[in-house]
Protein backbone atom coordinates (compact mmCIF):
# COMPACT_ATOMS: atom_id res chain seq x y z
CA UNK A 1 0.00 0.00 0.00
CA UNK A 2 1.37 3.13 -0.85
CA UNK A 3 2.24 5.41 1.74
CA UNK A 4 0.30 8.64 1.92
CA UNK A 5 1.68 11.52 0.98
CA UNK A 6 1.70 14.89 3.77
CA UNK A 7 -0.01 17.50 2.42
CA UNK A 8 0.04 20.04 5.25
CA UNK A 9 2.15 22.95 3.50
CA UNK A 10 5.31 23.42 4.84
CA UNK A 11 6.34 26.50 7.07
CA UNK A 12 8.39 28.68 5.54
CA UNK A 13 12.05 28.99 7.31
CA UNK A 14 12.97 32.84 8.11
CA UNK A 15 16.62 34.32 8.63
CA UNK A 16 17.15 34.12 12.05
CA UNK A 17 18.43 37.74 13.96
CA UNK A 18 21.87 37.11 13.15
CA UNK A 19 21.71 36.45 9.76
CA UNK A 20 19.84 39.18 8.90
CA UNK A 21 21.71 41.74 10.91
CA UNK A 22 25.65 40.08 8.89
CA UNK A 23 23.48 40.62 5.66
CA UNK A 24 23.02 44.08 6.46
CA UNK A 25 26.56 44.84 7.21
CA UNK A 26 28.08 43.30 4.60
CA UNK A 27 25.94 45.48 2.21
CA UNK A 28 26.88 48.16 3.88
CA UNK A 29 30.46 47.54 3.76
CA UNK A 30 30.12 46.70 0.02
CA UNK A 31 28.40 50.24 -0.93
CA UNK A 32 31.38 51.92 1.01
CA UNK A 33 33.50 50.35 -1.31
CA UNK A 34 31.33 51.36 -4.14
CA UNK A 35 31.53 54.86 -2.71
CA UNK A 36 35.30 55.18 -2.01
CA UNK A 37 36.83 58.44 -2.74
CA UNK A 38 33.32 60.03 -3.05
CA UNK A 39 33.61 63.72 -1.17
CA UNK A 40 31.23 65.75 0.43
CA UNK A 41 31.58 69.04 2.25
CA UNK A 42 34.09 68.99 5.47
CA UNK A 43 33.25 67.94 8.76
CA UNK A 44 35.33 67.63 11.73
CA UNK A 45 35.04 64.96 13.56
CA UNK A 46 34.36 65.61 17.54
CA UNK A 47 36.18 62.98 19.03
CA UNK A 48 39.75 63.83 17.58
CA UNK A 49 39.11 67.36 15.79
CA UNK A 50 39.98 65.81 12.32
CA UNK A 51 38.29 67.34 9.56
CA UNK A 52 37.41 64.36 6.94
CA UNK A 53 35.75 65.31 3.18
CA UNK A 54 35.86 61.83 1.71
CA UNK A 55 34.38 58.09 2.20
CA UNK A 56 36.64 55.76 2.99
CA UNK A 57 37.08 52.53 1.29
CA UNK A 58 36.84 49.90 4.39
CA UNK A 59 39.44 46.91 3.98
CA UNK A 60 38.23 43.31 5.05
CA UNK A 61 39.83 43.52 8.30
CA UNK A 62 37.71 46.81 9.02
CA UNK A 63 34.40 44.10 7.88
CA UNK A 64 35.53 41.40 10.57
CA UNK A 65 36.84 43.51 13.42
CA UNK A 66 33.18 45.86 13.42
CA UNK A 67 31.58 43.05 15.48
CA UNK A 68 34.58 43.02 17.96
CA UNK A 69 34.68 47.39 18.33
CA UNK A 70 30.74 47.33 18.80
CA UNK A 71 31.16 44.67 21.75
CA UNK A 72 34.27 46.98 23.11
CA UNK A 73 31.99 49.97 22.70
CA UNK A 74 28.44 48.21 24.49
CA UNK A 75 30.20 46.59 27.13
CA UNK A 76 28.27 48.22 29.73
CA UNK A 77 25.22 47.34 28.48
CA UNK A 78 26.51 44.10 27.43
CA UNK A 79 27.24 43.30 31.36
CA UNK A 80 23.78 44.42 32.09
CA UNK A 81 21.97 42.49 30.08
CA UNK A 82 23.91 39.51 30.87
CA UNK A 83 23.57 39.90 34.72
CA UNK A 84 19.74 40.74 34.13
CA UNK A 85 19.19 37.04 33.19
CA UNK A 86 20.76 36.12 35.64
CA UNK A 87 18.30 37.61 37.78
CA UNK A 88 14.96 36.84 36.28
CA UNK A 89 16.34 33.34 36.19
CA UNK A 90 16.82 33.52 40.08
CA UNK A 91 13.78 35.03 40.11
CA UNK A 92 11.97 32.77 38.21
CA UNK A 93 12.84 29.62 40.13
CA UNK A 94 11.48 30.72 43.30
CA UNK A 95 8.08 30.16 41.34
CA UNK A 96 6.80 32.94 42.73
CA UNK A 97 6.43 35.14 39.67
CA UNK A 98 4.31 32.11 38.34
CA UNK A 99 2.16 32.04 41.30
CA UNK A 100 1.85 36.21 41.01
CA UNK A 101 1.02 35.97 36.87
CA UNK A 102 -1.88 33.04 38.33
CA UNK A 103 -3.08 35.36 40.76
CA UNK A 104 -3.38 38.39 38.60
CA UNK A 105 -4.80 36.34 35.95
CA UNK A 106 -7.47 34.91 38.13
CA UNK A 107 -8.38 38.28 39.60
CA UNK A 108 -8.45 39.96 36.02
CA UNK A 109 -11.15 36.88 34.72
CA UNK A 110 -12.98 38.65 31.98
CA UNK A 111 -10.82 42.42 31.93
CA UNK A 112 -7.42 40.85 30.86
CA UNK A 113 -7.68 43.84 28.42
CA UNK A 114 -7.15 46.31 30.79
CA UNK A 115 -3.83 45.32 31.11
CA UNK A 116 -2.62 46.79 27.58
CA UNK A 117 -3.52 49.77 27.31
CA UNK A 118 -2.28 50.52 31.47
CA UNK A 119 0.89 48.83 30.50
CA UNK A 120 1.39 50.76 26.75
CA UNK A 121 0.81 54.21 28.85
CA UNK A 122 3.42 53.41 31.66
CA UNK A 123 5.96 51.89 29.28
CA UNK A 124 5.50 55.24 27.04
CA UNK A 125 6.11 57.50 29.80
CA UNK A 126 9.32 55.82 29.98
CA UNK A 127 9.55 56.70 26.35
CA UNK A 128 9.13 60.45 26.37
CA UNK A 129 10.69 61.31 29.45
CA UNK A 130 14.15 59.79 29.48
CA UNK A 131 13.78 57.17 26.28
CA UNK A 132 13.29 53.92 27.71
CA UNK A 133 14.67 51.36 25.26
CA UNK A 134 17.73 49.04 25.78
CA UNK A 135 16.23 49.19 29.58
CA UNK A 136 12.74 47.36 28.26
CA UNK A 137 14.75 44.24 27.81
CA UNK A 138 14.66 43.84 31.47
CA UNK A 139 10.83 43.36 31.45
CA UNK A 140 10.08 41.05 28.07
CA UNK A 141 9.99 37.86 30.00
CA UNK A 142 7.66 38.50 32.63
CA UNK A 143 5.20 40.79 29.97
CA UNK A 144 4.86 37.68 27.44
CA UNK A 145 4.71 34.99 30.55
CA UNK A 146 1.88 37.22 32.03
CA UNK A 147 -0.04 37.98 28.62
CA UNK A 148 0.73 34.80 27.33
CA UNK A 149 -1.14 33.25 30.61
CA UNK A 150 -4.31 35.63 29.71
CA UNK A 151 -4.95 34.17 26.97
CA UNK A 152 -2.81 36.73 24.42
CA UNK A 153 -0.12 35.46 21.89
CA UNK A 154 3.81 36.74 21.92
CA UNK A 155 2.95 39.23 19.30
CA UNK A 156 0.63 41.35 21.81
CA UNK A 157 3.47 41.10 24.44
CA UNK A 158 6.26 42.55 22.05
CA UNK A 159 3.54 44.93 20.94
CA UNK A 160 3.18 46.33 24.23
CA UNK A 161 6.55 46.69 25.02
CA UNK A 162 7.84 47.62 22.16
CA UNK A 163 5.02 50.00 20.71
CA UNK A 164 4.34 51.30 24.40
CA UNK A 165 7.56 52.85 25.20
CA UNK A 166 8.33 53.45 21.59
CA UNK A 167 5.06 55.81 20.90
CA UNK A 168 6.95 57.79 24.11
CA UNK A 169 10.49 57.97 22.18
CA UNK A 170 8.50 59.00 19.05
CA UNK A 171 7.38 61.65 20.89
CA UNK A 172 9.77 62.44 23.01
CA UNK A 173 9.38 65.87 25.16
CA UNK A 174 12.16 65.81 27.49
CA UNK A 175 14.15 63.01 26.33
CA UNK A 176 17.72 63.23 27.20
CA UNK A 177 18.94 60.74 24.33
CA UNK A 178 16.81 62.48 21.86
CA UNK A 179 15.46 66.60 22.36
CA UNK A 180 18.01 67.11 24.69
CA UNK A 181 21.26 65.80 22.80
CA UNK A 182 19.31 67.69 19.52
CA UNK A 183 19.20 70.89 21.37
CA UNK A 184 22.83 70.71 22.95
CA UNK A 185 23.61 70.25 19.14
CA UNK A 186 21.61 73.06 17.56
CA UNK A 187 22.75 75.49 20.22
CA UNK A 188 26.92 74.32 18.94
CA UNK A 189 26.41 75.73 16.02
CA UNK A 190 24.60 79.54 17.62
CA UNK A 191 20.64 78.47 17.48
CA UNK A 192 18.61 78.61 20.68
CA UNK A 193 15.99 75.72 21.01
CA UNK A 194 12.48 76.57 22.15
CA UNK A 195 11.68 73.85 25.03
CA UNK A 196 7.92 75.12 24.79
CA UNK A 197 7.81 74.42 21.06
CA UNK A 198 9.46 71.11 21.15
CA UNK A 199 7.19 69.93 24.69
CA UNK A 200 4.56 70.62 23.10
CA UNK A 201 4.46 69.07 19.26
CA UNK A 202 6.17 66.19 21.28
CA UNK A 203 3.00 65.65 23.47
CA UNK A 204 0.75 65.42 20.48
CA UNK A 205 3.27 63.39 18.53
CA UNK A 206 3.23 60.89 21.67
CA UNK A 207 -0.80 61.10 22.63
CA UNK A 208 -1.70 60.16 19.04
CA UNK A 209 0.91 57.85 18.56
CA UNK A 210 -0.14 55.90 21.83
CA UNK A 211 -3.55 55.88 21.24
CA UNK A 212 -3.57 54.76 17.60
CA UNK A 213 -1.25 51.90 19.07
CA UNK A 214 -3.14 50.95 21.79
CA UNK A 215 -6.46 50.90 19.58
CA UNK A 216 -4.37 48.89 16.61
CA UNK A 217 -2.99 46.47 19.86
CA UNK A 218 -6.20 46.14 21.21
CA UNK A 219 -8.07 45.61 18.08
CA UNK A 220 -5.74 42.46 17.44
CA UNK A 221 -5.73 41.43 20.73
CA UNK A 222 -9.81 40.43 20.81
CA UNK A 223 -9.50 38.42 17.73
CA UNK A 224 -6.85 36.65 19.53
CA UNK A 225 -8.62 36.18 22.86
CA UNK A 226 -11.75 35.10 21.11
CA UNK A 227 -10.44 32.86 18.35
CA UNK A 228 -6.73 31.62 18.87
CA UNK A 229 -6.24 30.89 15.20
CA UNK A 230 -6.33 34.38 13.99
CA UNK A 231 -2.59 34.86 15.49
CA UNK A 232 -0.06 35.63 12.79
CA UNK A 233 2.56 33.37 14.67
CA UNK A 234 3.28 29.87 12.72
CA UNK A 235 3.36 26.90 13.89
CA UNK A 236 6.81 26.88 15.43
CA UNK A 237 6.29 30.16 17.01
CA UNK A 238 3.40 28.93 18.88
CA UNK A 239 4.88 25.78 19.87
CA UNK A 240 7.96 27.66 21.23
CA UNK A 241 5.02 29.65 22.71
CA UNK A 242 3.82 26.84 24.58
CA UNK A 243 6.72 25.51 25.70
CA UNK A 244 8.67 28.61 27.32
CA UNK A 245 5.85 30.87 28.47
CA UNK A 246 3.04 27.94 29.11
CA UNK A 247 1.11 28.93 33.16
CA UNK A 248 -1.46 26.38 32.69
CA UNK A 249 0.41 24.66 35.98
CA UNK A 250 0.74 28.19 37.69
CA UNK A 251 -3.05 27.54 39.32
CA UNK A 252 -1.27 24.86 41.50
CA UNK A 253 1.68 27.21 42.84
CA UNK A 254 1.12 28.87 46.43
CA UNK A 255 0.84 32.02 46.39
CA UNK A 256 1.54 32.63 50.10
CA UNK A 257 3.20 35.62 52.28
CA UNK A 258 7.05 34.15 50.99
CA UNK A 259 5.64 34.59 47.09
CA UNK A 260 4.34 37.96 48.29
CA UNK A 261 7.66 39.09 49.89
CA UNK A 262 9.82 37.73 46.86
CA UNK A 263 7.71 39.95 44.53
CA UNK A 264 7.49 43.21 46.66
CA UNK A 265 11.69 43.08 46.03
CA UNK A 266 11.49 41.81 42.40
CA UNK A 267 8.68 45.04 42.05
CA UNK A 268 11.22 47.13 44.17
CA UNK A 269 14.23 46.45 41.89
CA UNK A 270 12.66 47.87 39.01
CA UNK A 271 11.34 50.79 40.48
CA UNK A 272 14.66 51.46 41.59
CA UNK A 273 15.91 51.10 38.14
CA UNK A 274 13.07 53.25 36.65
CA UNK A 275 13.70 56.03 39.26
CA UNK A 276 17.68 56.42 38.47
CA UNK A 277 17.37 56.49 35.30
CA UNK A 278 14.93 59.23 35.28
CA UNK A 279 17.47 62.67 34.43
CA UNK A 280 16.52 64.47 37.62
CA UNK A 281 19.05 67.12 36.80
CA UNK A 282 17.09 68.25 33.71
CA UNK A 283 13.90 68.71 35.87
CA UNK A 284 15.73 70.58 38.91
CA UNK A 285 14.72 67.94 41.25
CA UNK A 286 17.60 67.61 43.79
CA UNK A 287 15.97 65.23 46.21
CA UNK A 288 17.78 62.66 45.55
CA UNK A 289 21.48 64.41 45.79
CA UNK A 290 23.97 63.14 47.91
CA UNK A 291 22.27 60.24 49.98
CA UNK A 292 21.24 57.85 47.12
CA UNK A 293 24.97 57.60 46.11
CA UNK A 294 25.67 55.07 48.67
CA UNK A 295 25.58 52.25 46.99
CA UNK A 296 27.61 52.82 43.17
CA UNK A 297 28.83 56.44 43.86
CA UNK A 298 26.55 58.12 41.58
CA UNK A 299 23.36 59.85 42.74
CA UNK A 300 19.92 58.68 41.13
CA UNK A 301 19.55 59.89 38.06
CA UNK A 302 23.16 59.46 36.92
CA UNK A 303 23.25 55.61 36.77
CA UNK A 304 24.28 53.97 33.83
CA UNK A 305 24.47 50.18 32.68
CA UNK A 306 26.95 49.60 34.78
CA UNK A 307 25.47 51.01 38.07
CA UNK A 308 22.44 48.88 37.15
CA UNK A 309 24.24 45.79 36.37
CA UNK A 310 25.65 45.23 39.86
CA UNK A 311 22.52 46.58 41.58
CA UNK A 312 20.75 43.95 39.89
CA UNK A 313 23.34 41.66 40.96
CA UNK A 314 23.09 42.57 44.61
CA UNK A 315 18.97 42.21 44.44
CA UNK A 316 19.81 38.61 42.83
CA UNK A 317 21.54 37.26 45.95
CA UNK A 318 18.93 39.14 48.10
CA UNK A 319 15.88 37.52 46.18
CA UNK A 320 17.57 34.19 46.60
CA UNK A 321 18.17 34.52 50.44
CA UNK A 322 14.70 35.40 50.72
CA UNK A 323 13.67 32.30 48.63
CA UNK A 324 15.91 30.38 50.98
CA UNK A 325 18.40 29.12 48.16
CA UNK A 326 21.37 28.01 48.97
CA UNK A 327 24.58 29.85 47.94
CA UNK A 328 25.36 26.88 45.40
CA UNK A 329 21.68 27.21 44.05
CA UNK A 330 21.78 30.91 43.60
CA UNK A 331 25.11 30.63 41.67
CA UNK A 332 23.99 27.88 39.40
CA UNK A 333 20.07 29.64 38.50
CA UNK A 334 22.29 32.90 38.14
CA UNK A 335 25.05 31.50 35.57
CA UNK A 336 22.15 29.38 33.74
CA UNK A 337 20.25 32.81 33.28
CA UNK A 338 23.55 34.68 31.61
CA UNK A 339 23.41 31.51 29.30
CA UNK A 340 19.81 32.31 28.07
CA UNK A 341 20.14 35.71 27.82
CA UNK A 342 23.42 35.43 25.97
CA UNK A 343 21.99 35.39 22.26
CA UNK A 344 20.23 38.65 23.03
CA UNK A 345 24.05 40.36 24.21
CA UNK A 346 25.24 39.30 20.85
CA UNK A 347 22.27 40.39 18.85
CA UNK A 348 22.86 43.94 20.14
CA UNK A 349 26.26 43.83 19.78
CA UNK A 350 25.89 42.73 16.21
CA UNK A 351 23.46 45.21 15.83
CA UNK A 352 25.77 48.35 16.59
CA UNK A 353 28.41 46.88 14.64
CA UNK A 354 26.38 48.49 11.70
CA UNK A 355 27.05 52.43 13.11
CA UNK A 356 30.99 51.35 13.86
CA UNK A 357 31.64 50.57 10.11
CA UNK A 358 30.04 53.52 8.81
CA UNK A 359 31.42 55.65 11.47
CA UNK A 360 34.57 54.48 10.44
CA UNK A 361 33.69 55.02 6.69
CA UNK A 362 32.31 58.04 6.75
CA UNK A 363 29.26 56.56 4.97
CA UNK A 364 27.05 58.35 7.21
CA UNK A 365 28.68 61.88 6.83
CA UNK A 366 28.09 61.40 2.80
CA UNK A 367 24.40 60.25 2.59
CA UNK A 368 23.58 63.28 5.08
CA UNK A 369 25.76 65.95 2.90
CA UNK A 370 23.46 64.49 0.33
CA UNK A 371 20.07 64.77 2.19
CA UNK A 372 21.31 68.41 2.48
CA UNK A 373 21.60 69.17 -0.71
CA UNK A 374 18.17 67.90 -1.34
CA UNK A 375 16.03 69.75 0.84
CA UNK A 376 17.52 73.03 -0.01
CA UNK A 377 15.04 75.52 -1.64
CA UNK A 378 12.36 73.21 -0.62
CA UNK A 379 8.43 75.15 0.92
CA UNK A 380 7.17 73.36 4.28
CA UNK A 381 4.84 71.42 2.44
CA UNK A 382 7.57 69.67 0.59
CA UNK A 383 10.64 70.25 3.35
CA UNK A 384 9.01 68.73 5.66
CA UNK A 385 7.82 65.02 4.38
CA UNK A 386 11.24 65.12 2.53
CA UNK A 387 13.06 65.65 5.76
CA UNK A 388 11.18 63.41 7.35
CA UNK A 389 11.71 60.28 4.74
CA UNK A 390 15.67 61.36 4.63
CA UNK A 391 15.44 60.87 8.92
CA UNK A 392 13.66 57.54 8.16
CA UNK A 393 16.74 56.24 5.89
CA UNK A 394 19.54 57.77 8.70
CA UNK A 395 17.90 56.05 11.25
CA UNK A 396 17.88 52.64 9.45
CA UNK A 397 22.01 53.28 9.10
CA UNK A 398 22.15 55.10 12.89
CA UNK A 399 19.26 53.32 15.25
CA UNK A 400 20.98 55.55 17.81
CA UNK A 401 18.91 58.55 18.70
CA UNK A 402 21.74 60.54 20.52
CA UNK A 403 24.28 59.59 18.01
CA UNK A 404 21.93 60.46 14.51
CA UNK A 405 20.95 63.94 16.77
CA UNK A 406 24.91 64.42 17.25
CA UNK A 407 25.38 64.05 13.67
CA UNK A 408 23.03 65.44 12.02
CA UNK A 409 20.91 68.57 13.42
CA UNK A 410 24.42 70.74 13.53
CA UNK A 411 23.66 70.29 9.72
CA UNK A 412 20.12 70.10 9.20
CA UNK A 413 19.29 72.45 12.11
CA UNK A 414 20.75 75.71 10.78
CA UNK A 415 19.85 75.04 6.83
CA UNK A 416 16.05 75.06 8.04
CA UNK A 417 16.48 78.51 9.98
CA UNK A 418 17.99 79.71 6.71
CA UNK A 419 14.62 78.78 4.80
CA UNK A 420 12.93 80.54 7.05
CA UNK A 421 11.74 77.74 9.23
CA UNK A 422 11.85 76.82 12.52
CA UNK A 423 15.05 74.46 13.95
CA UNK A 424 12.76 73.21 16.57
CA UNK A 425 10.84 71.79 13.87
CA UNK A 426 13.56 69.84 12.23
CA UNK A 427 14.64 68.61 16.02
CA UNK A 428 10.88 67.10 16.42
CA UNK A 429 11.20 65.80 12.53
CA UNK A 430 14.64 63.72 13.73
CA UNK A 431 12.70 62.71 16.95
CA UNK A 432 9.53 61.36 14.79
CA UNK A 433 11.56 59.74 12.48
CA UNK A 434 13.79 57.96 14.24
CA UNK A 435 11.42 56.86 16.34
CA UNK A 436 9.23 55.40 13.75
CA UNK A 437 11.96 53.03 12.28
CA UNK A 438 13.44 52.30 15.95
CA UNK A 439 10.19 50.05 15.95
CA UNK A 440 10.61 47.85 12.77
CA UNK A 441 14.73 48.37 12.14
CA UNK A 442 16.50 44.95 12.52
CA UNK A 443 19.98 47.36 12.70
CA UNK A 444 18.33 47.80 16.50
CA UNK A 445 19.21 45.74 18.83
CA UNK A 446 16.25 46.46 21.53
CA UNK A 447 14.14 45.12 18.40
CA UNK A 448 16.07 42.00 17.72
CA UNK A 449 16.41 41.52 20.88
CA UNK A 450 12.63 41.82 22.18
CA UNK A 451 11.70 39.54 19.57
CA UNK A 452 14.38 36.92 20.68
CA UNK A 453 13.24 36.95 24.20
CA UNK A 454 9.29 36.57 22.78
CA UNK A 455 10.32 33.66 20.78
CA UNK A 456 8.76 35.88 17.71
CA UNK A 457 10.07 35.76 14.64
CA UNK A 458 11.43 38.82 12.46
CA UNK A 459 9.05 38.43 9.46
CA UNK A 460 5.89 38.07 11.97
CA UNK A 461 6.56 41.34 13.59
CA UNK A 462 6.78 42.77 10.30
CA UNK A 463 3.79 41.27 9.44
CA UNK A 464 2.07 42.89 12.71
CA UNK A 465 3.46 46.03 11.64
CA UNK A 466 2.97 46.85 8.39
CA UNK A 467 -0.17 48.55 8.23
CA UNK A 468 0.21 51.05 11.12
CA UNK A 469 3.67 51.98 10.07
CA UNK A 470 1.68 53.48 7.09
CA UNK A 471 -0.72 54.95 8.77
CA UNK A 472 1.67 56.32 11.67
CA UNK A 473 3.83 57.67 9.36
CA UNK A 474 1.67 59.78 7.64
CA UNK A 475 0.09 60.99 11.45
CA UNK A 476 3.54 62.40 11.54
CA UNK A 477 3.72 63.58 8.51
CA UNK A 478 0.42 65.70 8.88
CA UNK A 479 1.12 67.03 12.38
CA UNK A 480 5.01 68.24 11.60
CA UNK A 481 3.81 69.76 8.38
CA UNK A 482 1.13 71.76 10.05
CA UNK A 483 3.52 72.57 13.21
CA UNK A 484 6.16 73.96 10.47
CA UNK A 485 3.61 76.17 8.32
CA UNK A 486 2.05 77.88 11.97
CA UNK A 487 5.68 78.16 12.82
CA UNK A 488 7.19 79.59 9.96
CA UNK A 489 8.13 83.39 9.61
Amino acid sequence: MQAEKNTQPKEKKSLSAFSILFIILTLLWIISKLLSGHSFTPVMLPESSEVVSTVISPSLSDLVMAPFKSFQNSINIAVFILVLGGFINVAMKTNSLEAGISALVQKLKGKELVLIPLLMFLFSIGGTVYGMAEETIAFYVLITATLVAAGFDTVIAVAVILLGAGAGVLGSTVNPFATGVAGDALKGVGYNTNQGTIITVGTVLWLSTLAFFIWYVMRYAKKVKKDKSMTLLSEREQTEMNVNFNAENTEQLNFGRREKNILILFAFTFVVMIISLIPWGEFKVTIFNGWTSFLTGNNFGDWTFGDLAMWFLLMSVVIGIAAEMSEKEIINNFIAGTCDILSVVLIIVVARSISVLMGETHLDLFILDKAQSLLTGLSPVIFVPVAYFIYLGLSFLIPSTSALAFVSIPILGPLTAKLGMDPNIMIMIFVAGSGLVNLITPTSGVVMGGLQLSKVNYSTWLKFMGRPIVILLIMNIIILTTSMMILTK
